[in-house]
C-alpha cells in the first residue's frame, strides 16, 4: 500500500466521519504534522500533492501507484493554491520536490460518484460545487517540479 496521508482520515470516529469547522482545522493540523514527521524520517524520494473535485478519484487513483516508488501522496481537494501552499513549504523545508497531480472530472460525474460513497463519507453536495467554482489548476509557479493531469 502506498504511503498515503488524508485530512479526513482524521476524522474518523467509532461511528465514521464527522465533519465540523473545529473537527476539520484540527485534521489538517494532524495531516501537516504527518507530512513533517514523514519526511523527517527520510526515505521519501518526492511528496505527490493528488489534488481534485471530492469523488474524482483521487484515492481510486493513489490505490492504483507503486507503493515501493518511494512516494508519499497527500489525498485532498486543494482547491487553490493556499491551500497546497503549506504541504509545499513543508516538503520543501526537507528538500524533498514535489509534484501536482490534478483528477480532473467533470462536475456531473464527481457528483454521481459522491452520491455512491457510504454514507459517513458522502460530501455535501454544495461543498462539490463550491470547490469546482474555486479550484485553480495547480501549477508550477507554486513551488511543484511538475504538473500532470489525469482524465478520470
Amino acid at each position: 500500500m502506498a504511503l498515503v496521508i488524508d485530512p479526513d482520515s482524521f476524522l474518523e470516529t467509532g461511528s465514521g466521519r464527522l465533519w465540523t469547522p473545529e473537527r476539520t482545522a484540527e485534521a489538517w493540523r494532524l495531516a501537516y504534522a504527518a507530512l513533517d514527521r514523514a519526511l523527517a524520517h527520510g526515505g521519501i524520494a518526492r511528496v505527490a500533492i493528488v489534488c481534485g473535485l471530492q469523488g474524482a478519484g483521487k484515492s481510486s487513483w493513489i490505490a492504483g501507484q507503486d507503493p515501493d516508488a518511494g512516494s508519499l501522496y497527500v489525498d485532498a481537494a486543494l482547491p487553490g493554491a493556499r491551500h497546497r501552499a503549506p504541504l509545499i513549504a513543508i516538503a520543501r523545508r526537507h528538500g524533498v520536490p514535489v509534484e501536482a497531480i490534478w483528477i480532473r472530472v467533470p462536475l456531473a460525474i464527481a457528483l454521481e460518484r459522491n452520491r455512491q460513497r457510504p454514507a459517513d463519507r458522502i460530501v455535501p453536495e454544495a461543498s462539490i460545487r463550491s470547490v469546482a467554482g474555486l479550484f485553480e489548476p495547480p501549477t508550477r509557479d507554486e513551488g511543484f517540479s511538475d504538473v500532470r493531469i489525469v482524465e478520470a
